[in-house]
This record gives structure tokens, sequence and C-alpha cells, in this order.
């Protein structure tokens, strides 16, 4: 039988509307995120937290140590659930997440967080390659408008190209309302 893990991806205050750098829909996504994480831990479920701090003062957003770089009150870690700290877009990347991922058999992951666009698809690009079976949790994630070449793309737009490129070749994307009832299901 296949082990699963969530991963919930830098759900951190500086992207909330108090904190630095701000994300469309980042409460209703907290909130789905919030949802499933709930689910994992009543099933008994591995769940692994990933938070970003850049190495600068200067960075514009999760600075060393600031109340902007912890993780978001909804999604707090609790008893033994692993917080890997990152300091680049792939949590792969110069991390134990692997390790830690290995150390449980797991086989499957289900990923949530923050940013659509940046670390949620590195981790899930990443995972998929290194041939662990992922689902993306859509709802749960977020993101932000982009801006390409004098133009501003809407972050819903931005998160819809994402989460279409990621399902046509590196992970199921479901909702978490599609997830939770399919592991319902299977209980």
């Amino acid at each position: 039988m296949a082990k699963q893990a969530l991963i919930l991806i830098d759900i951190q205050n500086d992207y909330f509307p108090q904190g630095k750098w701000p994300l469309d829909g980042v409460q209703a996504a907290a909130d789905k995120a919030a949802q499933v994480l709930q689910a994992f831990r009543q099933a008994g479920d591995a769940v692994i937290h990933v938070r970003h701090e850049f190495t600068s003062e200067d960075a514009p957003f999760f600075t060393p140590g600031s109340e902007g770089a912890h993780l978001h009150s909804q999604v707090l870690n609790q008893g033994d659930e692993p917080v890997v700290l990152k300091h680049f877009v792939n949590a792969f990347r110069e991390t134990n997440l692997r390790a830690l991922l290995e150390q449980r058999s797991i086989t499957e992951l289900v990923v949530v967080g923050s940013m659509s666009h940046m670390c949620i698809d590195g981790v899930v690009r990443a995972a998929a390659d290194m041939g662990y079976t992922v689902t993306v949790i859509h709802d749960a994630c977020a993101t932000r408008d982009l801006e390409f070449n004098g133009q501003v793309i809407p972050a819903a737009q931005v998160h819809g190209a994402y989460m279409a490129s990621l399902a046509f070749g590196y992970a199921g994307v479901v909702s978490a309302e599609e997830f939770l009832k399919a592991q319902t299901a299977t209980a």
C-alpha cells in the first residue's frame, strides 16, 4: 500500500494581507489547506511543513528570523511534524525533505501552499522527476499578479496556467473537496 504525506509549502505570514508580499486569495487557500491538514492528522498520515527564508536581511519578504517568515497560525506544525527550512524555490534543494520522505517510506505526495507559479511548481516537478506520485490541491494554493513584457497577468490566470501545466504532465490536480471525498471513500 502506498504511503502518502502532505507537504505544506510556504504558508507563511508575509503572504497574508498584513505581510510584506500578500497573495491573491491566500486566506481561502489557507482555509482549504487547513482542512486537508486536519484530514491528514486524523488519518495519522505524515505531514511535513516547509518554510522559506531568504539568506539576506534585505530580502523583499521572508527575511531571516522575521515574523513574516513564520508559519501562519492556521497551519502551525504540531507534535512530531517536521518543518523543513529552505532557501531556494525547490524544497528538495539543499534540504532534508527527501530524507524525511524516505525515512517514512513515502511514495505519494499531496501538495498545498504558495506560490503556485514558484515553489509549488518547483517542488511538484522535482518530486515527479524523483518518482513520487503527486497530487496538488489547486484551491489550497495561492499566487499573485505577475508582469511580463509590460502586461499584467492576473493571479487567477497565473494560477490557472500553472495548474494546467502541472496537470498536463506532473501531477493530479484536484480541489480540496474532491480530494477529501476520495480520501473518505477509501478509508
